[in-house]
């Protein structure tokens, strides 16, 4: 078949590659110059399949109240009368009880151990490099209450047979021999053992040429405009360059998504969360981090890159703007200096900021939707990197008409509609230029 998917951040491209494989001809359409200029550009870079954890959970909005308050909050929220941000927002709150986050958590886990299997399934069999380490993640508590409250993601480990360490202050260290300077901030932690990192901007690239060498044609720097439809289906992408046709149609926009499909009658529920990093360059290395030290209370990763450090994270619900705020660089910096102090200079980091396609349950949508040549693979928020190989190939053998490793139905557009199929087609209209 012929297939186009729209967007080449590291889920565009995942997807690519694997439909490839799957003997598909694809081409990958996207507005930037290159593969994850956007969303994948400088993001955390830790793959930590057994954090990946919904921001809806229990005591979040009585959190998110105090953080208003707080210099270095880990969430933020920017005052703006925006109707479909209010709609997320309700549907986020409603994810807020144990029992929608124990469901949640443990379909992101399954989607994220999944892929942490498909990546090494691919990095075994094309050999390609991107800083990767495969040495765990710790996640690091300044508060007894936050090791206390740990127990509801352990529960969810547990039963989803993901290896962990609950460890003390010694053990942490042991594990982060960089945190010794830093010891007495932390109370424990919980420590995944099969947890990676890498830079995915660097797997992405890399990742982009192996699948051009296999045929996948990339068109770089053309902007779309809108999907032409007709009785039901897809018929064509138009752009600023002309009009693109396939048999399939792939959705991977990130946080764009939703404005492409709005017309056809589908409505995601996908809001950006903004996001922020520094990049800095390692000048002692014993005071630096090993792999990724998660600190839970500003939630911010700290990842080692090669020679560099990777410090990640933070949540502003700020619409699309992509101006980068100095009170998040001081968190970030807080972070870092407080646990790794002298691993690198803060002052001289690369800062930058991008937009996470947020779902209100924290779960990606991979696969189909009510439009039969229409698929999607978005809304990954925070955990694109980490969901990023299993995504890309569920996504190949829902198309290829193969039955998944994982159960997927869950993942899917369709756990957000109510009966709505039909009315949603009977909506279809033909769409012009």
């Amino acid at each position: 078949m012929k297939i186009v998917v729209l967007g080449a951040g590291v889920i565009g491209v995942t997807s690519a590659w694997y439909l490839a494989k799957a003997g598909h001809e694809v081409t990958v359409v996207d507005r930037q110059a290159g593969p994850a200029l956007e969303t994948s550009y400088a993001n955390a870079g830790e793959i930590s399949p057994g954090y990946s954890s919904p921001w809806a959970a229990p005591g979040v909005p009585l959190k998110a109240l105090k953080w208003m308050f707080q210099r270095h909050a880990p969430l933020v929220l920017q005052p703006r009368l925006d109707m479909h941000r209010l709609g997320w927002m309700a549907r986020m709150l409603a994810n807020c009880t144990h029992d929608a986050y124990v469901v949640n958590k443990s379909r992101m886990v399954r989607i994220a151990e999944y892929s942490r299997d498909c990546l090494g399934a691919l990095r075994a069999e094309t050999g390609i490099h991107y800083d990767e380490r495969t040495q765990g993640t710790l996640q690091v508590f300044r508060k007894q209450e936050q090791l206390d409250g740990a127990g509801k993601d352990i529960e969810v480990l547990r039963a989803d047979g993901v290896p962990f360490e609950v460890l003390d202050r010694a053990g942490c260290v042991a594990a982060e021999p960089g945190l010794a300077g830093a010891a007495d901030r932390i109370v424990g932690g919980l420590r995944l053992p099969g947890d990676e990192t890498g830079d995915c901007f660097k797997f992405t690239n890399r990742l982009a040429e192996m699948a051009a060498a296999a045929g996948v044609a990339f068109r770089w720097g053309v902007d779309i405009r809108a999907l032409e439809a007709e009785a039901g289906r897809i018929t064509g992408v138009l752009t600023d360059q002309g009009r693109i046709t396939a048999d399939r149609y792939v959705l991977a926009l990130g946080p764009h998504s939703p404005q492409l499909v709005r017309h056809l009658g589908l409505k995601l529920p996908i809001y950006p969360l903004k996001g922020y990093s520094l990049t800095i360059d390692i000048q002692d290395e014993s005071r630096a981090p090993v792999s990724t030290v998660m600190d839970e209370t500003y939630k911010i990763a700290i990842t080692r890159l090669g020679d560099r450090i990777r410090v990640g994270g933070l949540a502003e619900i700020a619409g699309y703007d992509l101006s980068l705020n100095p009170r998040r660089r001081e968190t970030l910096a807080k972070s870092v200096t407080e646990l790794f102090g002298g691993a690198g200079d803060p002052a001289q980091a690369t800062f930058w900021t991008g937009l996470r396609p947020m779902t209100p349950d924290g779960t990606p949508i991979v696969g189909a939707t009510p439009i039969p040549n229409l698929y999607l693979n978005t809304g990954h928020g925070t955990l694109g990197w980490t969901m990023s190989a299993g995504s890309g190939r569920l996504l190949a053998d829902l198309i290829s008409g193969r039955t998944p490793d994982i159960e997927s139905e869950d993942l899917g557009y369709a756990r957000y509609l109510r009966g709505a199929k039909a009315r949603l087609n009977a909506r279809m209209k033909p769409v012009h230029a």
